[in-house]
């Protein structure tokens, strides 16, 4: 067994990037700014975003508010170091901005003017903020709390559930009783409480009233966990009305994706109604007109199916009439917003190898793509112009402005400047190739820094995880090309069957498939590279993912693994059997193997079965996997290890006891970076044997 330390391994890390030009490396990663959430004030002249910094001594990030002219200037940081503030929105009149930040161990809403001076607590709840949004006049916030559903009829519902907690904390016993699932969700053990939204008014001295429950009665959570936020409810113009997503949990809720749209008036006169009943899969995202007479939201077709496509749909509030806008756009929508004249709606989507923005025409439902070419992380829409936080492969994400068109593109922060003049990075480049199907496939190479053309360079193949994802050209802070091309390794990724941003076929083709199309697609896209990139050094080539990547990683070690020097997998599916039971969505795991479960069907589950070709197993692996990833439990990772050592293969396991399914504590980042190229070095030098 062996510990290793980033700080021993002679580089030492401060608040600035490595001051000397060298080669992108995970300190350079870790340290980065990271920009994000635009918001733009309502006259249009001034964009707030956060900043996240990476505190290296503290092992965490620290987020800070910061606003910049849209015409250019120089940014200005509004909130305090010390409030780790994030979420910033613009009061109504543009005077002030709200945000959320900890005060004495609970997260609490705050005010500050939009020039800066003292922030102001508007909140000093018992209990976590969990999220927020303020009306359209500036009288009434929304916030979403957790809370005991049995505390739902007391007079204070928060102070009920607060005496729950602290009667807990105090009992010497430690046992929880489940009568159903989630017991534990993402990295998170249930404890009975439900996300809740609540709606209070603000005070003559600025800070909150009263609370009143809106979503009484919803047994689900508002917003959805582990990741939902904000642009799960809505106001409607008015501000009579609210609109929220919820999925009603009750024992179904692991194997559901049953979300709908509700409408609850805002003076909480009244139950919940759903407006979306009658469509059994997801819908979600509501986004009211300005004009206050419709409603567009987000909707999938298929039940039980989480990577569906999500088309834009609109109610006619006044007759409760539907359409979908865009039928005829074969791409899954991210987050609306609507146009200043109300004939568009924006949003991402994957599309080709990027994360690009589009228009869609709400009349025709033509989608037109306005901002391309990396990806756009989070936009914010004005009345002549739009702002966009967009990064690419080669440069994290700053703000930049455009018309309502998207033409003009201007960047206006540079947040990472005078680190990257001294970073080198690798060159990306896409191409294509005929895969599964004869279909039309795309990946990318990255070149590694210092390529001399002439050279041969070893190479990390990456598989990506979700399956319902795709490398993309962005800036990722988990799985960057550019760490392996700093190293001199060139890369390659291929966005297989599977993928988003090809259609939903393309995307529908994995499921069922899991060991078949994908790897088609890898064989063929491998064999694609070779052939066209001479720089490739197919004699020196290691394969490295996760999630789906690391189930592929096993599944490529018993039915592909002649290429391979070397693999690294990433918590991966290593068993499917045991994984069926194990993990926390079940939704996504039962749909993959067409509907059924395990003892349904076993023989599904069995077709595609990493463990089942154990003996097949010859080259040396990486197994990585983390206490907290309750997706793919530690098990799975423990399993493949053990299976590696009982067949005396060269092989390593590295544990996080306080990760997730992602690593993203800043010296665990370093860790496992360190760790995975010290592994590909290992075996693809060129005396390895």
């Amino acid at each position: 067994m062996k510990s290793i330390l980033a700080a021993a391994l002679g580089v030492a890390l401060s608040g600035a990037a490595q001051a000397a030009p060298h080669p992108f490396d995970v300190h350079d990663l870790v340290m980065m700014e990271r920009v994000s959430d635009p918001q733009l004030s309502p006259d249009g002249k001034t964009v707030a975003f956060s900043v996240r910094q990476t505190d290296y001594d503290a092992n965490k990030g620290r987020n800070g508010i910061w606003t910049v002219p849209v015409a250019g200037g120089e940014p200005q940081r509004v909130t305090d170091k010390a409030l780790n503030a994030s979420g910033a929105r613009w009061s109504h009149d543009g005077a002030n901005l709200y945000f959320l930040a900890p005060k004495d161990g609970t997260n609490q809403l705050w005010r500050i003017g939009a020039k800066g001076g003292d922030a102001v607590q508007a909140s000093a709840l018992p209990l976590d903020v969990g999220s927020y949004k303020l009306s359209p006049d500036g009288k009434h916030v929304l916030v979403s709390v957790d809370v005991f559903p049995d505390c739902a009829s007391d007079a204070d519902v928060l102070a009920c559930t607060k005496k729950q907690l602290d009667a807990r904390k105090a009992d010497k016993a430690s046992g929880t009783v489940y009568d159903s699932i989630f017991v534990r969700h993402w990295d998170t053990w249930a404890d009975g409480r439900r996300s809740q939204l609540f709606i209070t008014d603000f005070g003559a001295d600025g800070k909150v009233g009263a609370l009143k429950l809106l979503t009484r009665g919803i047994d689900g959570d508002v917003p959805s966990k582990p990741f939902g936020d904000d642009s799960e409810y809505a106001f409607s113009p008015d501000g009579a009305t609210v609109y929220f997503d919820a999925r009603i949990a009750g024992k179904s809720e692991p194997w559901s994706t049953n979300f709908d749209i509700y409408a609850v008036p805002a003076d909480a006169s009244a139950a919940p109604k759903n407006l979306t009943a009658d469509n059994k899969a997801w819908d979600g995202y509501p986004v009211p007109s300005a004009d206050g007479k419709r409603l567009y939201y987000l909707a999938m077709k298929r039940a039980g199916f989480e990577a569906d496509r999500f088309g834009i749909h609109e109610i006619d509030l006044a007759s409760g009439k539907q359409r979908e806008v865009d039928p005829n756009w074969d791409r899954s929508a991210g987050g609306l917003q609507e146009s200043a004249d109300g004939k568009s709606l924006y949003a991402t989507s994957d599309d080709w190898g990027d994360h690009a923005l589009f228009s869609i025409d709400v009349a025709s439902g033509k989608a037109s793509k306005l901002v391309a070419d990396g990806s756009v992380g989070g936009f914010s829409v004005g009345k002549s112009s739009l702002v966009v936080a967009r990064d690419d492969l080669k440069r994290p994400a700053d703000l930049y402005r455009a018309d309502a068109n998207g033409k003009g593109l201007k960047q206006i922060t540079h947040f990472n400047a005078a680190a990257l003049k001294d970073i080198h990075v690798g060159e990306p480049q896409f191409f294509t190739f005929k895969g599964y199907g004869g279909d039309t496939v795309q990946g990318y190479v990255v070149q590694p820094v210092g390529y001399k053309k002439g050279e041969k360079y070893p190479v990390a193949f990456i598989v990506h995880g979700g399956p319902q994802g795709a490398m993309t050209n962005d800036f990722h802070y988990r799985w960057n090309p550019q760490t392996y091309a700093g190293q001199g390794f060139a890369v390659v990724t291929i966005n297989f069957h599977g993928s988003t941003g090809y259609g939903q076929a393309f995307t529908d083709k994995i499921s069922g498939n899991w060991g078949s199309a994908p790897l088609d697609d890898l064989k063929a896209g491998w064999a694609a590279a070779l052939e066209k990139y001479p720089f490739l050094d197919g004699n020196r080539a290691c394969a490295l993912g996760a999630s789906y990547g690391g189930f592929m990683m096993y599944w490529m070690a018993g039915n592909w693994n002649d290429p391979w020097k070397c693999i690294v997998a990433h918590d991966g599916v290593f068993d499917s059997r045991m994984m069926s039971y194990s993990t926390e969505e079940l939704w996504f795991d039962e749909w993959e193997h067409g509907g059924k479960t395990q003892y349904e069907a076993p023989e599904i589950y069995e077709q595609y079965n990493p463990v089942n070709h154990v003996k097949d197993w010859r080259v040396p692996m990486l197994v990585v996997h983390s206490d907290l990833d309750y997706r793919i439990p530690l098990e799975q990772g423990l399993a493949a290890f053990t299976a590696l050592q009982r067949r005396g293969i060269p092989s390593e396991f590295l544990r996080f006891p306080d990760e997730n399914h992602w690593v993203v504590k800043p010296h665990n980042s370093v860790q496992w970076h360190d760790t995975v190229n010290a592994w590909l070095k290992k075996w693809t030098a060129k005396d390895a044997k």
